[in-house]
């Protein structure tokens, strides 16, 4: 008896999908519920369990684009468990060692600039990386890129090594093997070209959408984070022996952004189409506000939902898992759905200033940034210069639903709740 293996409903507007990965190869035997492959969508990555326990076979491979609802492979149910668990022995094929070696190619017609000595292979090209777990697109990019595969650490299933592990490793610097010889001609002028992923793809349909469909203004501001970095210093250890988990700045902003959003209520308002198809305005008596995070393939924006009744607590733990799933792509793809409003905080990656784009079809977005001391007026001693730690703050909107003056009020109700956190404890 088989069983297909069919690619699953992952919700209304996924319609296909890619294969990232076989967690099971071809022939080798999974249990029911066993992880048997990785899909990567548009909006997310999911784990496709298997249906039931065998042998299993593809009928498509890594890197194939497939439908919802197609058959990608089945699992032979009548097929017996290998003694220990392993995979079904394969057709038996002639040891690598007794083929018969190929006959050297004949040497190129000589061209108009002397040939240098060939040189020795290097470890890239001598590394037994036919042993080593990869993906087809895996292995390619580090043929091209010359990576010996068996130093890269793989990140999918059983250990898999995936195109973006060989990414991470070149980008270390430590993927290049010292070079045997200089070439004829100097500097390299190596190009290669990868696919887009469709998460990369939707990101990028998106934010093209968001410049082409709003009318997208900045505000910017300033705050000094000094009461807070003060209030958090005083307090985080009993915080975190508390609650068992860190207090970071990003509470305090979500905090912030729930006074504002309760103040200025279009801010957390959508431009929609109303019964009669024209323009219309969806209001929301919740705050459910959406954290950007950097996930393996591309941006990702988490929502936690009803944060007008959450607690730093609370906040802190719901940042922390959602940012640690977002990494590991354990996202599901109703966790990243809704949202009334945005933060994204370029600041851990450096950033000190930016616009960030909106989130449709969300009206505002607010960006934080890098903390650095500047020379300020000393908001204790008035008309003194003080070295402060200060953050700049932007905040896009768009103009067809919000009103700069809307706008500007907004960012300074959360500038007045970070400088004086004591009007977050009193709601003020």
């Amino acid at each position: 008896m088989t069983t297909k293996i069919e690619i699953p409903t992952v919700g209304e507007s996924v319609t296909s999908g890619i294969i990232s990965a076989w967690s099971v190869a071809d022939g080798e035997y999974v249990e029911r519920d066993q992880t048997v492959l990785e899909l990567e969508t548009d909006k997310v990555t999911m784990e496709v369990p298997a249906p039931a326990s065998g042998i299993v076979s593809h009928s498509a491979a890594e890197g194939d684009e497939v439908e919802v609802g197609a058959v990608v492979g089945q699992i032979d149910e009548s097929a017996a468990k290998p003694a220990g668990g392993g995979s079904s022995p394969a057709p038996s094929e002639p040891a690598p060692a007794a083929k018969a070696a190929p006959e050297p190619a004949p040497a190129p017609a000589a061209t108009a600039v002397a040939e240098a000595p060939k040189p020795a292979p290097g470890p890239a090209q001598s590394a037994p990386s036919g042993d080593v777990k990869a993906t087809p697109l895996a292995r390619k990019l580090a043929e091209d890129r010359g990576v010996q595969l068996s130093l890269v650490t793989g990140t999918g299933a059983g250990g898999r090594i995936r195109e973006q592990d060989v990414l991470g490793f070149v980008q270390s610097g430590a993927s290049k093997a010292p070079a045997a010889a200089p070439a004829a001609v100097g500097g390299s002028r190596e190009v290669s070209v990868e696919r887009m992923s469709p998460m990369r793809q939707k990101i990028a349909s998106r934010l093209v959408e968001a410049q082409q469909t709003a009318a997208m203004l900045t505000t910017f501001n300033e705050v000094d984070m000094g009461a807070v970095m003060d209030l958090r210093k005083q307090y985080k250890e009993k915080f975190a022996e508390k609650h068992g988990v860190g207090l970071g700045f990003m509470s305090f902003f979500v905090k912030a952004c729930v006074q504002g959003l309760q103040k200025f209520p279009l801010i957390n308002s959508y431009i929609t189409a109303g019964e009669d198809g024209k323009p219309a305005i969806q209001s929301h008596n919740y705050q459910d506000i959406a954290i950007a995070v950097a996930g393996k393939k591309g941006l990702v924006v988490p929502v936690i939902r009803n944060t007008e009744t959450m607690s730093f607590a609370g906040i802190e733990s719901a940042i922390k898992d959602l940012g640690t799933r977002a990494r590991d792509n354990k996202l599901e793809l109703s966790e990243m759905m809704g949202g009334t409003f945005t933060i994204t905080n370029g600041g851990i990656f450096g950033s000190l200033m930016s616009t960030p784009i909106l989130n449709p079809p969300q009206s505002a977005i607010l960006g934080m940034h890098g903390i650095k001391k500047r020379a300020v007026e000393d908001p204790n001693n008035p008309g003194q210069i003080a070295l402060r730690p200060m953050m700049y703050l932007a905040l896009s909107y768009d103009h067809r639903i919000v009103d700069g003056a809307e706008a500007v009020q907004f960012l300074v109700s959360i500038k007045d709740a970070i400088e004086d956190p004591a009007r977050l404890m009193l709601d003020l």
